[in-house]
């Protein structure tokens, strides 16, 4: 098929590179004059990188990752653990994939690079589409068009191809700012331990860990904002505002934030789960259809798997695209779904505004991790199991139990 992919981000081009591999003739356009991610790191829990696996590009992944020894719920003060998942070979036999963390334009690069420069166009704007009798059709800023079997609206959480086909709809402010910044530390230091750390205080929380093979640490800092933040990842803050606004947290994030140069901020945006996002021959993929706050680590992980997903429909279904974009929305729809309002829920409980609440959440992380040390504290197992792979023989189980 011939096929239209709006937007060159992660979502975008691990779609990209998923139907390539299928046989499609794919273009992928994207406004920026080239593939380009911020500076920022992002943890790819099992469930994504047993996508990559999928892909074809695990080892390739692992050239540019930091595997984590742990993930560590902290208290905000004292550094009390509050919780630990080990992120050893157990964890990784269970998962069949481990944990890693990535700076993003590494990620970017991971995909993009497999694509064949002439599939790709940049400084292209999409104002919208609309459906045609034989499939879709692409509108451009500089009034070109681009008609295909299948356009998929890859472009983030202000879609254009959302918008001209659902509206925009209910994008709402969450209440809630982060800070981000990268800190080169040429290799581990004593001050950031090798884990993905979560510090949880009043209105706010921290996340730390290593990128760049562990040469850098990247920081996100989340706090309760008292006016409006835009949603950009672009936009510059002041170093003395971040300083100002973990004042009192331990010495180890004291020292960490002092030695930031350069801290941007990023409101914090979310959706409700949409009821459908395909119409006729358009579907929507990643945050374009499933925006979610960062809370559980999944924004990327889940337009990776949808990437996927979608190439394996496609080619389940090669002569019949409503069945294969029904297949896919099936997959994907309530998995995101729940993974959006759960995101929603961490928002809360990983700020809750006095000792009381904050004692009372921990001695539930300590029960938790009695029972079971891998569901202890950010409860995540549900998450993780999910295996991209195994859909295509799920769905082939679906059609014979059909036919």
């Amino acid at each position: 098929m011939k096929i239209g992919i709006i937007g060159g981000g992660i979502g975008g081009t691990a779609a990209a590179h998923a139907v390539l591999s299928k046989g499609h003739d794919v273009t992928i356009f994207e406004q920026a004059p080239a593939f380009g991610e911020v500076g920022a790191g992002v943890q790819m829990t099992p469930n994504a990188v047993k996508a990559i696996k999928g892909l074809g590009l695990y080892e390739r992944f692992l050239e540019s990752g930091f595997c984590p020894k742990a993930i560590v719920g902290r208290n905000w003060q004292t550094a009390r653990e509050n919780f630990r998942i080990d992120l050893g070979a157990e964890f990784q036999t269970h998962y069949d994939a481990p944990y890693i963390h990535i700076h993003r334009a590494d990620l970017l690069d991971l995909f993009a690079n497999e694509l064949p420069p002439e599939c790709c166009r940049f400084g292209v704007k999409c104002t919208g589409v609309e459906l045609t009798e034989t499939g879709a059709r692409a509108l451009f800023e500089d009034g070109s068009t681009f008609e295909a079997d299948l356009i998929v609206g890859a472009d983030g959480v202000r879609s254009a191809v959302r918008g001209s086909l659902f509206g925009t709809g209910d994008l709402r402010w969450t209440g809630h700012q982060c800070y981000r910044a990268l800190v080169p530390t040429g290799g581990v230091v004593d001050y950031v331990n090798p884990d993905s750390t979560f510090w949880m205080g009043p209105n706010a929380h921290v996340v730390t860990y290593y990128v760049k093979g562990g040469e850098m640490v990247n920081i996100v800092a989340v706090t309760e904002a008292s006016e409006w933040v835009d949603e950009s990842w672009s936009t510059r803050a002041s170093h003395d505002d971040m300083l100002a606004d973990f004042a009192g947290w331990h010495p180890d994030l004291a020292e960490l934030f002092s030695k930031v140069d350069e801290v941007y901020n990023w409101g914090l945006f979310d959706r409700d789960p949409m009821e459908s996002w395909t119409k006729g021959a358009v579907t929507l993929l990643g945050d374009a259809c499933h925006p979610m706050l960062p809370f559980l680590s999944q924004g990327a992980a889940m337009a990776i798997e949808d990437g996927y997903i979608l190439g394996e429909a496609l080619a389940l279904y090669p002569d019949d695209l409503a069945g294969a974009l029904a297949a896919y929305e099936a997959e994907r729809r309530p998995r995101t779904s729940k993974v959006q309002l759960e995101a929603r829920e961490r928002g809360r409980t990983y700020h809750l505004p006095t000792e009381e609440e904050m004692a009372a959440r921990d001695a539930e992380y300590a029960r938790r991790a009695k029972e079971d040390p891998r569901t202890t504290g950010i409860n995540t197992d549900w998450v993780y199991d999910y295996d991209p792979r195994g859909f295509a023989g799920r769905e082939k189980r679906q059609m014979m139990t059909v036919k």
